[in-house]
């Protein structure tokens, strides 16, 4: 990754809204530019007068305006580093707002099809090279390139000749620039997706810590993460090989050509005919000593600009990743469902080329209860996806209360959709928190409605904190079944026209299941529901049973059709029957 000016442009655009802090910035840079040279030039005015001439007043005078003159450029400094410091907040802030806004209407393939540790490095390590690439890189890359063009014009008004020297060096330093920009770009580049491995292997073994412990992978995953963890170290120690042949060199150049203008100058000032007065070289060199000075900080600024722009880069790819489907502009929201469902004709794959559902046909009418049944892999999670529009189908289409489900509003759809899944997320924070998340403006008294009417308030009130109790990141301070009730109370004060139960009591004991059955049978009144489920319990009071076979509805019926048919459903209910004795 080289400096790309299109990328700059880009990163640059985020400062924007703050032009007046960022322009008043510019404006210091351009003064700090001034004066730096001007006390370099004051230095050698004050060696060639006052003290060469042995004037104590005129040497107390050029002092005093010297330490001025220092004294206003410390005030500048501190002006520009605070001032950069607080625009690459600036722009760090609104750039993880974007990432996250972003992130958060992206639809599920894109988490399917990367890895979460990859995610949180742009939000992460990638957005703080960014930040050092404004604070650091940019203003102080042209604090140093303002101060080499002010040095260079007052050194060719002294001496045009030994100008000439200097400006011998551009060339070279340039095609140096060129040689190692490349090697330091690639290198850069290979150390952040090197460590977006080691932090996507991280996050992946946090959240598998439980299959690791229990299969005693402990020493394989370490052995893993070691190997991850030695490519980054010899990627790393790569881009430093590489950074440090460069910066030396340039040191070098540097102090080759001041010897080379000692002995010029000092030529010009002893020999006859040439008449180059003493002080205009003391003047020339302590200019040089400021054209020079940057050279070394400003490599050190390339090599964290290349950083920079690796970052810059990954976040703008993310930032313009569009999602496979966004809302069309036709799409209207939803009136209040009355929650009738219908398939026709579709077929869908996570992989267009690999479909996973074949010619699915069915209508579930306003109220109906609709049970998904079949082996694992059969389809039945990817008919629930379809219906809360996680995905579109490939083929055929899906209408609610008869409008096509491309041109209803995804978020109007999902406002009255109620979703509670097998292992049901909960965020960090307290059980009434998470059970608001369904109707966030709900009340207390609407909260404890809600719960008394699913028979879960006597579970809550027995836990330490009650409503108030922190759940833990996941709902880790929670049984599986305590997290399952708190999902069910969300999904009840959530109050949707269509709900969808993803083998939602697998995780609860029997006993609390048949606790909770009769507050079920209220939430799924009067509402359309789509229940996948391997208990009976779950499936003989369902209006509709669909029998799902590698993508394909094979059967349906309701519980007592299906079981007189004696076909693929009464075999897994003589299976559940035998399961259940057992």
């Amino acid at each position: 990754m080289a400096l790309d000016a299109g990328l700059a442009r880009w990163l640059f655009s985020y400062t924007r809204p703050y032009a007046r802090k960022r322009n008043t910035l510019l404006g210091i840079v351009i003064l700090r530019s001034l004066q730096l040279p001007a006390l370099a030039w004051m230095t050698g005015t004050i060696i060639s007068g006052p003290i060469a001439g042995g004037s104590l007043s005129g040497l107390a005078w050029w002092c005093f305006g010297f330490l001025a003159l220092a004294l206003w450029t410390q005030i500048t400094f501190h002006f520009r580093y605070r001032l950069a410091l607080e625009l690459g907040e600036a722009v760090i802030h609104d750039m993880r707002n974007d990432i996250f806004r972003h992130l958060q209407r992206m639809p599920m393939s894109f988490f399917n099809n990367n890895k979460l540790g990859r995610i949180i490095s742009r939000m992460t390590s990638d957005s703080e090279a960014i930040r050092a690439g404004v604070q650091d890189v940019l203003f102080t890359s042209l604090v140093g390139l303002g101060q080499i063009v002010v040095a260079a014009v007052l050194m060719a008004w002294y001496d045009w000749v030994l100008f000439s020297i200097v400006a011998a060096v551009v060339p070279v330093l340039w095609m140096l620039n060129m040689h190692f920009r490349t090697k330091l770009g690639k290198a850069h580049r290979d150390v952040q997706e090197s460590f977006s491995r080691i932090t996507a292997s991280l996050a992946e073994s946090v959240n598998g810590i439980q299959v690791t412990q229990g299969f005693v992978r402990q020493e394989t995953n370490s052995m893993l993460f070691r190997d991850l963890v030695m490519d980054h170290s010899e990627i790393n120690m790569g881009a430093a090989r590489t950074a440090g042949f460069f910066l030396p060199l340039l040191e070098l150049n540097s102090q080759v050509f001041l010897a080379a203008l000692l002995v010029v100058g000092g030529y010009r000032v002893l020999a006859p005919g040439v008449g180059m007065p003493v002080g205009d070289l003391i003047h020339f060199l302590f200019l040089a000593n400021i054209f020079f000075g940057p050279i070394q900080a400003l490599g050190d600024q390339y090599n964290q600009a290349m950083l920079s722009m690796a970052g810059a880069d990954r976040l703008r790819r993310l930032l313009t990743t569009e999602p496979e489907w966004n809302d069309p502009p036709t799409a209207r929201p939803l009136a209040p469902l009355a929650g009738r469902v219908c398939f026709e004709n579709l077929s869908f794959g996570y992989d267009p080329r690999r479909p996973v559902l074949h010619d699915i046909n069915f209508c579930a009418e306003p109220g109906q209860s609709v049970a998904l049944v079949g082996a694992t892999g059969s389809g039945k999670t990817s008919i629930i996806n379809l219906i809360a529009k996680f995905y579109l189908p490939t083929s055929g289409r899906i209408t609610i209360d008869g409008r096509e489900i491309r041109d209803i509003s995804t978020e109007s759809l999902r406002s009255q959709l109620g979703i509670v899944l097998q292992n049901n997320f909960l965020f960090s924070g307290t059980i009434l928190e998470n059970i608001r998340v369904g109707k966030p403006e709900a009340t207390d008294p609407e909260v404890f409605d809600a719960v008394t009417k699913l028979g879960c308030v006597e579970m809550i009130q027995s836990l330490p904190g009650g409503f108030q109790t922190e759940v833990g990141e996941g709902g880790c301070k929670l049984s599986l079944g305590q997290r399952q009730l708190v999902c069910f109370a969300r999904a009840m004060l959530a109050d949707p026209r269509i709900l969808i139960l993803d083998e939602a009591t697998s995780s609860i004991d029997v006993f609390t299941e048949h606790s909770i059955q009769q507050a079920l049978a209220r939430l799924l009144a009067g509402r359309t529901s789509f229940i996948v489920a391997h208990r009976l319990s779950t499936i003989r009071g369902a209006d509709l049973v669909l029998v799902l076979d590698h993508g394909r509805i094979m059967e349906r019926g309701n519980h007592r059709e299906l079981v007189g048919q004696r076909g693929i459903y009464a075999n897994l209910h003589q299976q559940f029957t035998q399961a259940s004795a057992a």
